[in-house]
């Protein structure tokens, strides 16, 4: 993700703890959602479901920093989430003070004290699989792999090796087995080049080419009820999909991911169903330093799975256990935070999210089953 130039030690984006494969964490209940909310599909929740709930880049950079150091400064997102089960978004950088820069354009560097902060902004899963997690070199990497083994939320799609960084949580969600992957294919600048997980290799999970995150998918759908993968993908400033992008999606619900999502762009991009999944191609910018639009414009996803059919095994389901999909449309203001915008424009920004679907080739609502 871009981002404006800076060498403060006190950039702080936030993320989550250890990607542990078999381990697991409970969450909250319940899925509320506010009369503001734009959707597709939607309907009231039926009792027999959780709920999933996706935003997008978080970083603390610049006039931001003092959040990461105020375990509260991130407190107005925790209403925005209503009661989603578990709750997911994008950390853009390394947890370190310690390192040198890497040559690139923007380098970003947080506290460890972030984590708790985005704990505390009711988070309960993030990924750090993005082009800012080794900003700081090995050393930036060594410290960030050491705060995530103390975090107080769970970090995906980095980890000592590839197994780790290819590992997914497993979360336990109203007596359902989630796995939560995170996966990055942006090569344009040095984290993939130098720091994918490899065997011996401490890193971040690169879905260049997809056939290990592929196989890690395959593998998690034979045990468990749902599995998500959150990617770094796609073009900055870009509102439609790559054909790159395009493809990789195809190819995880081919291997049998229920939802696809992702950020980068620093874009909202469209979003629908692709055969038995659900797919977000960009979830946009979420806690920035940008608050003019487009930068500004953001939200957050809320997906509606079936309890019942999730828990069925995947070859005897009938279509997607995605059931109904919400957008939560938000603009993030002059303190970096996003947070409800007036009814008229949640009306025209969620209208601007249903238009972005034109150039994805998803469906508005799911396929029929089979």
């Amino acid at each position: 993700m871009t981002s404006r130039r800076w060498s403060s030690a006190i950039l702080a984006t936030a993320v989550l703890t250890v990607a542990a494969c078999g381990s697991s964490e409970p969450s909250s209940t319940g899925a509320a959602r506010s009369a503001a909310t734009g959707s597709t599909n939607a309907s009231p929740e039926p009792a027999g479901s959780i709920t999933l709930a996706f935003g997008g880049d978080i970083h603390f950079a610049d006039y931001l920093a003092p959040l990461a150091t105020d375990p509260n400064g991130l407190a107005p997102l925790k209403p925005l989430w209503g009661n989603a089960d578990l709750r997911m978004a994008n950390l853009e950088t390394a947890i370190t003070d310690g390192g040198s820069p890497m040559a690139k354009a923007f380098f970003f560097r947080a506290p460890v004290s972030a984590l708790t902060t985005l704990a505390n902004a009711g988070l309960t899963i993030l990924t750090q699989a993005n082009n800012h997690a080794a900003d700081y070199g090995e050393v930036g990497l060594a410290d960030t792999l050491a705060a995530r083994a103390a975090s107080p939320v769970p970090i995906v799609g980095i980890g000592r090796d590839e197994t780790d960084a290819f590992s997914p949580r497993l979360m336990n969600v109203k007596g359902l087995k989630i796995s939560v992957f995170g996966a990055d294919q942006v090569a344009d600048e040095t984290t993939l080049p130098l720091f994918s997980a490899g065997p011996a290799k401490a890193g971040v999970a690169s879905s260049m080419p997809t056939t290990r995150l592929v196989a890690a998918v395959t593998a998690a759908r034979a045990t468990a009820d749902v599995v998500v993968v959150y990617l770094h993908w796609g073009f900055d400033y870009q509102t439609c999909p790559d054909e790159r992008s395009v493809a990789t999606a195809r190819d995880l619900e081919a291997a049998g991911a229920d939802v696809i999502v992702g950020a980068h762009s620093h874009r909202v991009n469209g979003a629908g169903w692709l055969g038995r999944a659900y797919v977000d191609y960009g979830l946009g910018n979420f806690v920035w330093w940008r608050s003019a639009e487009p930068d500004s414009r953001t939200g957050i996803l809320t997906l509606t799975v079936d309890r019942t059919k999730a828990s069925q095994p995947a070859q005897a389901r009938t279509g997607p256990v995605v059931t109904s999909a919400s957008w939560r449309p938000l603009l993030i203001g002059r303190n970096g935070i996003p947070a409800e915008p007036a009814p008229a424009d949640a009306t025209r920004l969620t209208g601007l999210w249903e238009e972005a679907r034109a150039c994805t080739g998803l469906t508005a609502a799911p396929d029929a089953p089979g």
